[in-house]
């Protein structure tokens, strides 16, 4: 299961709220959550933010995705969007791992009508070339 923390819109029409959630990626965009994480009203002026820094840092770093939108207004709080690791100081970067040499699969045989079907293309070609 894929985590996103995107908006989920709430209020009345045409008063757009939202709730700034963790959501599973394949759920609708106001449907079930897994936890919120704060709102944010683009209607008050100026717009209200709230968010709860240690819940969303703690997703963030389980590997869950901002939404564009949500990227954006985590930015403006200086939260950051991603994990840092700092190496030892004195020791050399880690080397990549070498990527697998990509693997071709044998092919499926083939049925008797397209064997058949086949053949009978490659005939009509040599009779055509005469």
């Amino acid at each position: 299961m894929s985590v996103v923390i995107r908006l989920m819109r709430a209020g009345a029409k045409k008063r757009p709220f939202y709730r700034m959630v963790a959501a599973d990626s394949r759920r609708q965009r106001d449907g079930r959550f897994l936890e919120i994480l704060g709102h944010y009203n683009p209607i008050a002026k100026p717009y209200e933010l709230v968010v709860h820094k240690d819940k969303v840092v703690t997703w963030l770093s389980k590997g869950a995705q901002p939404s564009e939108q949500v990227a954006s207004l985590l930015r403006s709080l200086n939260i950051p969007l991603y994990q840092t690791s700092a190496a030892p100081v004195g020791d050399k970067p880690a080397k990549a791992p070498a990527k697998k040499a990509a693997v071709r699969r044998k092919p499926r045989p083939l049925s008797a009508r397209k064997v058949r079907k086949r053949a009978a293309k490659k005939a009509a070609k040599k009779v055509a070339a005469k």
